[in-house]
């Protein structure tokens, strides 16, 4: 679905009294304050993000939403796979609890894949359930993991075995932080794409086939496409089986 400002276009998950809007667009990062608070009444937010993704975005997201009239608080950990534990999910608990922090407020994940499973079980278990806004940084996040509402962190018997279904109230797909990264993610976020196209959207394989090296370039407008129809995609079949 197109979105009332043509820079950016929107996809909706349709899970009734849970349903939210991805926004899919250049410079969203910039504009999350008004975004957010089209969505959402809270003025008081918390952002977790890591110190790699905190250097390019956090500044702005913070002004973003500072000028919007919001009171924002932030926690930054480290970058990484291993981040994704128990001890850093404490870590996050406690933080939250010892600024006062209430489910009328929001959490937001600003990063890749490991800081929106983290972030997103926070926001699942703090005071049973907070506002979460995901704002994916990684390409693979945006086509996959921030969309759905799987949580999860790992543990020593293996990877996303303490996790939670929770779904966020908004979804923030930034298309201009995808500058920054290096080729194998950028492979990486392409491969769930063309997965996309194999198993749910027979005619965006033809697409891909002819514009595959201008997403994977970043060429704005094929990656903004190939972006939506992923989350088209993932969106009807969360639509369908929302616990798969």
């Amino acid at each position: 679905m197109q979105a009332s400002d043509p820079t950016y276009q929107s996809v909706k998950v349709d899970l009734g009294p849970r349903s939210y809007a991805i926004h899919i667009g250049p410079d969203l990062i910039e504009r999350a304050g008004a975004l957010i608070a089209a969505s959402l009444s809270a003025k008081r937010y918390f952002i977790v993000s890591d110190e790699t993704v905190a250097g390019h975005y956090l500044s702005a997201l913070r002004k973003a939403l500072i000028e919007a009239g919001m009171s924002v608080d932030h926690i930054i950990l480290p970058a990484g796979e291993a981040t994704k534990s128990l001890s850093n999910l404490e870590r996050v608990l406690d933080w939250l609890l010892d600024a006062g922090a209430s489910r009328d407020e929001g959490l937001i994940a600003l990063g890749g894949g490991v800081i929106g499973d983290l972030t997103g079980l926070a926001a699942a278990l703090m005071k049973r359930g907070m506002h979460l806004i995901q704002i994916p940084t990684s390409l693979l996040a945006q086509v996959d993991s921030s969309v759905g509402g799987k949580t999860a962190i790992n543990t020593r018997q293996g990877k996303n075995l303490i996790g939670s279904f929770y779904q966020p109230s908004l979804v923030l797909s930034d298309t201009s932080t995808l500058a920054t990264l290096p080729l194998r993610q950028r492979q990486a976020g392409y491969a769930e794409i063309v997965k996309y196209g194999l198993i749910d959207d027979a005619p965006f394989c033809p697409y891909l086939s002819q514009n595959g090296a201008d997403v994977l370039s970043g060429e704005p407008g094929a990656l903004q496409y190939a972006i939506m129809q992923s989350c088209l995609a993932k969106a009807r079949i969360v639509n369908q089986v929302e616990r798969d």
